[in-house]
């Protein structure tokens, strides 16, 4: 169980995973300022559009190595 839980904790700090999460942070601190601009939504949606879309793919490389093991 600790295991996982450092292998989870270590996969948070790659270098995506921190800049996402400061970007949310910082959106988080503009929506309650009430000062985001379209510029920053736009960066903002494609970083973590880029964050998910990849680590989508992983899990669908994971799912499509262990189903062509069983083919």
């Amino acid at each position: 169980m600790n295991e996982i839980i450092f292998k989870r904790l270590g996969a948070l700090l790659s270098v995506k995973s921190i800049v996402t999460l400061v970007l949310t942070g910082v959106f988080a601190y503009m929506a309650c300022a009430g000062r985001i601009s379209q510029d920053f939504m736009t960066i903002y949606a494609v970083i973590i559009a880029f964050y998910f879309g990849t680590q989508s793919q992983k899990v669908q490389d994971v799912v499509d190595q262990g189903s062509g093991e069983r083919a």
